[in-house]
């Protein structure tokens, strides 16, 4: 499917055309176990009756606090389907943040497992609890409600939903502000997605494999309901490890990887990479687990850019074919439903082609709110969503992107766009990923944490190659692991501790 028809702009009418026309095929394969379309139809119907029957219906909140798994498709499926409202959770959260996620949210019931990687969510719960007036019911995932199942119920709860209603709080956050939880309706959503297909050459016989968990937009829009929407079938990790994720993949035929580019470099660098048969793997996959002769040279694919406030991706362009040339290094252009305009940020006029703004949203892919603001606190008066992001749109409509507006910064007078140099960064040969940002307190300073084993003197003398003088990072932080990468709860760079780290660095050094 590549348009959203009306029968698939509810979550129960997505269900049963996957049902009927893609019924013995497998939607979610997992490590342990896989189901079909028509067992995921099932078994959530069965799940949607026992949870209808302990009072969840249209409207209500439904936490989701678990790893990537069939259980977690299945529990969001069946809440989906009688009209409550999924509240996916993050497996990262610590307890104060997740009680202001619950709280932000309204959520009402809360289904959770025990625990994963060592955390305890029943004792994280207890201890948010009385700030949680709204909560009325938890379940733990293995011991769900057991209630008889009325199929009369869920039938009359089904036929209510409609395109309009509210299908999920997706929560997000910049890289220096507090999560917010973003609100989409099925229609905006399965729309979101259904745009998004050609460009991300995802059909019905592909077998997808991308190892972001469910909680974020790239797990939940990009994975899980892509595969749905498309009548694919997802492949999916609760724990990706490269031995055990290439295996899955050679086991599973994958046909498309898609995540972020830093896992598939790490999933390449592994011992066992060369001997895998990963020849089902198609060309709209990330270039590093492609042979070499069907990579595509940097920049000449689209950049998919997108956002939770969108769904995922809202422009992009065929990922298995190069852009034309001149377009090399653009986001490609907007999908179907979203309408992009580009504003000067103090005066908020329109912009012409080719000069840099803020992005400004609207249409059916965008988010119909956020959690605890008023439309007029959210959207402007034209009704467009101000991102924060900077871009600019050429003469043939691609979209060209040039950082965060929070993030830009003068040094000598002169606007320094973080992504510009990163990109610079990155080109360098060695660097698997580079992190820039404005130092508090120091004149004039760009300041960078860079992921390569190569020493800062080769990196001071690569980027020096690349980029103006007064954009050469002046403080540095040179590591070998990602892990050393400071991140927000929704895996995003945390620019506040990012600058605390270099801060810290150079006054050591």
């Amino acid at each position: 499917m590549t348009d959203a028809t009306p029968e698939t702009l509810t979550f129960p009418g997505l269900l049963a055309r996957n049902r009927n026309a893609h019924g013995a095929k497998p939607a979610i394969v997992a490590a342990d176990r896989s189901i079909t379309h028509a067992e995921l139809d099932h078994e959530s119907r069965a799940l949607a009756g026992r949870l209808a029957a302990r009072g969840v219906g249209k409207g209500a909140r439904v936490g989701v606090l678990m790893p990537n798994g069939i259980e977690w498709a299945v529990i969001a499926a069946a809440i989906a389907r009688i009209g409550g409202v999924v509240v996916p959770l993050s497996t990262l959260l610590r307890p104060p943040e997740l009680g202001a996620q619950l709280q932000v949210a309204g959520v009402t019931h809360l289904v959770l497992v025990r625990g994963f990687r060592g955390r305890s969510y029943v004792d994280d719960l207890e201890a948010v609890t009385p700030s949680l007036p709204a909560l009325r019911e938890t379940w733990l995932a293995d011991a769900l409600p057991e209630d008889a199942v009325d199929d009369a119920l869920v039938r009359a709860l089904e036929e209510r939903v409609q395109p309009a209603d509210d299908l999920v709080v997706l929560f997000t956050s910049g890289s220096r502000g507090a999560p917010k939880g973003t609100i989409h309706t099925h229609g905006g959503a399965l729309h979101a997605v259904a745009s998004g297909l050609p460009a991300r050459c995802v059909g019905p016989d592909d077998r997808l494999y991308i190892p972001m968990p469910f909680f974020w937009t790239g797990g939940l829009a990009s994975g899980l309901l892509t595969a749905l929407v498309a009548g694919a079938t997802l492949l999916t990790e609760a724990t990706p490890e490269p031995e055990q994720t290439l295996a899955l993949l050679e086991r599973e035929r994958a046909t498309l990887f898609r995540g972020w580019p830093d896992q598939a470099a790490a999933l390449a660098a592994h011992p066992n990479f060369a001997a895998a048969n990963l020849s089902s793997l198609g060309p709209a996959s990330l270039s590093s687990v492609l042979p070499k002769e069907q990579r595509a040279a940097p920049g000449a694919r689209a950049n998919l850019f997108g956002m939770t406030e969108t769904f995922g991706p809202y422009c992009g362009a065929r990922l298995d074919v190069d852009m034309p040339a001149g377009k090399h290094g653009s986001c490609g252009k907007p999908f179907a439903g979203v309408e992009v305009r580009v504003v000067d940020p103090e005066s908020r006029a329109v912009l012409r082609p080719g000069e840099v703004g803020e992005i400004c949203l609207r249409g059916r892919n965008v988010m119909r709110g956020i959690c605890g603001r008023t439309r007029d606190a959210t959207f402007d008066a034209d009704g467009f969503y101000p991102s924060g992001d900077l871009g600019r749109l050429d003469a043939d409509g691609y979209l060209w992107y040039h950082g965060r507006r929070d993030d830009m910064f003068k040094v000598k007078g002169a606007t320094v766009y973080p992504s510009e140099v990163e990109a610079a960064l990155r080109g360098i040969d060695g660097v698997r990923q580079a992190h820039v940002t404005n130092v508090p307190g120091a004149v004039d300073a760009v300041g960078a944490l860079v992921v390569s084993t190569r020493t800062r003197d080769d990196l001071v003398a690569a980027a020096r190659d690349r980029l103006s003088a007064f954009k050469v990072p002046t403080y540095w932080i040179v590591t070998d692991s990602v892990d050393d990468v400071p991140l927000t709860p929704t895996a995003k760079v945390d620019k506040l501790a990012l600058q605390a780290l270099l801060q810290r660095e150079e006054s050591l050094r």
